[in-house]
């Protein structure tokens, strides 16, 4: 546990094979095997685990979950704990929180110009809907958190409902989901419209019944945040539509869609300036004579300079970022304004390619043109960005 915080681990594998057991730690989105050990210690590492995370150390058939709260060099860790029976034996997988991590502003989590400004003014508004979209493990309850700690003052009544809770925040009232209970995102939703709450905050719409309440809390004078699991922005409207949300409650509620992605960024001790070709560049969604004559205007990222004209980083692989070329991750953002074109859209349920067509004429910045801003920043690499904007490149 103290080797995968030092080597700034999300998560740690305990994984039983035939004859031994692999450890594997995920550092920054990807998995990297750090150790093995003879299979006979395999009851002693999980009964140990198991010990310290509260759980039965005699059920070996059913999938357990625990927490783990430890001081590892000098931060607070926060480890959920997840066991589950398999061929070779139990495996265990503990996810390592770490409060410093995660408590980020807006500017931190990698938002810049136009895209910064405008999420700062929807966040201050009375009432509406703002969803974050994207696949797990994209950052979305960071932003969410790095949104509510900008308006949290003792002026709001902010209530959070999550699953779960990952980190708590100061003068926010958070609860977690517990199904064993009935107390579901919906359930916990509808008590809170009796709490007078100004901003709700929910971790995931998942079916009709969390979209139907969010709504409502809306449009009874509420802010609602909340996340969608669809691949863009414009896919967050059509994936509440296809949930049997009326188009109509849809387009009068919703005021903005951000759709958003992590890259990893090039190692600061061994990154090296290159030129790139014209092919990436044009994958890149730039024209090849303004890049290298430098005619994009770039925002302003705190605590970093544009790289020099018509030039990209690209990380060597050193010590100190065993190898890899990368330490640490930024975020890249796509933000669908809801305007009269989207919501005209929206009302005559039109798919999520029109919606998106509509933003980008609109003036909106899409994934990969904000991940190309970012290259040209030296925040990340076209490798990085062309990997995770593949699918929503069509």
């Amino acid at each position: 546990m103290f080797q995968a915080v030092k080597e700034r681990a999300s998560d740690i594998h305990i994984e039983p094979g035939e004859k031994e057991i692999t450890v594997r730690y995920r550092i920054d989105g990807r998995l990297r095997e750090a150790k093995r050990a003879n299979r006979q210690y395999l009851a002693s590492i999980v009964a140990r685990v198991k010990i310290m995370a509260g759980l039965d150390i005699a059920e070996k058939r059913l999938p357990q979950d625990g927490r783990i709260r430890r001081r590892i060099a000098g931060k607070d860790v926060d480890m959920r704990v997840a066991t589950a029976p398999t061929a070779g034996g139990e495996r265990v997988t503990i996810r390592l929180l770490d409060r410093s991590s995660v408590l980020l502003g807006l500017e931190d989590v990698g938002m810049a110009g136009d895209t910064l400004l405008k999420i700062r003014s929807i966040i201050k508004r009375p009432h509406g809907i703002l969803l974050v979209t994207g696949p797990t493990g994209s950052g979305k309850t960071t932003t969410l958190y790095a949104c509510l700690s900008e308006i949290n003052s003792s002026d709001q009544n902010i209530l959070t409902i999550e699953d779960p809770v990952e980190y708590q925040l100061e003068g926010i009232s958070q609860t977690q989901v517990n199904p064993k209970i009935d107390l579901t995102f919906a359930n916990g939703m509808r008590s809170f419209l009796r709490h007078d709450p100004d901003v709700i905050m929910v971790g995931e719409i998942r079916d009709r019944d969390t979209a139907e309440i969010a709504i409502t809390a809306s449009l009874t004078g509420h802010f609602v945040f909340s996340t969608v699991h669809t691949n863009d922005a414009a896919g967050a409207i059509t994936r509440l539509v296809d949930m049997g949300i009326e188009p109509f409650l849809v387009a009068s509620s919703l005021v903005g869609l951000l759709a958003q992605r992590l890259v990893r960024s090039p190692c600061r001790e061994c990154a090296e300036i290159v030129r790139p070709s014209e092919e990436v560049v044009t994958e890149l969604g730039l024209d090849p004579a303004t890049f290298f004559a430098g005619g994009y205007e770039l925002p302003v990222v705190k605590g970093h300079r544009p790289l020099p004209t018509g030039t990209v980083l690209r990380g060597v692989g050193c010590p100190s970022c065993l190898g890899d070329g990368y330490t640490g991750r930024t975020g890249i953002y796509e933000l669908l304004m809801v305007n009269d074109a989207v919501r005209t859209l929206t009302l005559q349920k039109s798919d999520a390619a029109t919606i998106r067509r509509a933003g980008v004429k609109s003036g909106m910045v899409t994934l990969r043109d904000d991940g190309a801003r970012k290259v040209m920043l030296g925040l990340t690499t076209p490798e990085e960005v062309l990997m995770v904007t593949a699918e929503s490149d069509a």
